[in-house]
C-alpha cells in the first residue's frame, strides 16, 4: 500500500476526476448513467473552480477526491482499482479535521459506502424516495458530529 497525499485540486485535474466518477458509474450495475462523460468532467471542473475539492494521490497518481461545500460532502470518490487502500479514509479524516459536523446523501443501495460512513461515525437521519436526486433512487441522509463520535 502506498502513502496517500492530500492536496487541493488543480483545474487540470477535472478530466481525471470526471473519469473517476465515470468509472464508479460503470462499476455500479444498479446506478443508471444519467450524465455524459463530458458532463461528469464539467461537474468536476465546477467543484474545483468553487474550491471544494481535495484530491488523494499515491504513487499511482490521482486516485480519489472529496468535494466539501462548507459542512456538506458533495462527493467522495475513489477509483475502483484504488479502493480499500486508505484514500477514502484519509479524505474523510481530512473533512473531519476541518469541520465539527458533516452531512451527506448516499444512495440506499450503496451498501458498501453506507457501511464505510457508519464505521466512520456517520448516522442515518433521513431517508428519501429519490425524488430529489438525478438518478431518482432512494437515498439516505447521513450526519456526523464531532462531539458524538465516541458514542
Amino acid at each position: 500500500m502506498s502513502e496517500v497525499a492530500l492536496c487541493p485540486a488543480r483545474p487540470l485535474d477535472a478530466g481525471t476526476l470526471g473519469a473517476i466518477i465515470g468509472a464508479h458509474v460503470d462499476a455500479t450495475e444498479w446506478l443508471p448513467r444519467v450524465h455524459s462523460r463530458a458532463e461528469e468532467v464539467m461537474f468536476a471542473a465546477d467543484m474545483i473552480d468553487a474550491g471544494w475539492v481535495t484530491t488523494a494521490r499515491t504513487e499511482e497518481g490521482l486516485v480519489g477526491f472529496l468535494a466539501l461545500q462548507g459542512t456538506e460532502i458533495q462527493g467522495l470518490y475513489v477509483a475502483p482499482e484504488a479502493q480499500n487502500r486508505a484514500a477514502g479514509t484519509a479524505l474523510l479524516a481530512h473533512a473531519k479535521r476541518r469541520c465539527n459536523r458533516l452531512g451527506l446523501w448516499s444512495y440506499a443501495r450503496n451498501t458498501r459506502a453506507n457501511r464505510f460512513y457508519e464505521r466512520a461515525g456517520f448516522r442515518p437521519v433521513e431517508h428519501s424516495d429519490g425524488a430529489g436526486n438525478d438518478a431518482g433512487l432512494p437515498d439516505i441522509r447521513y450526519e456526523w458530529h464531532a462531539n458524538k463520535e465516541a458514542l
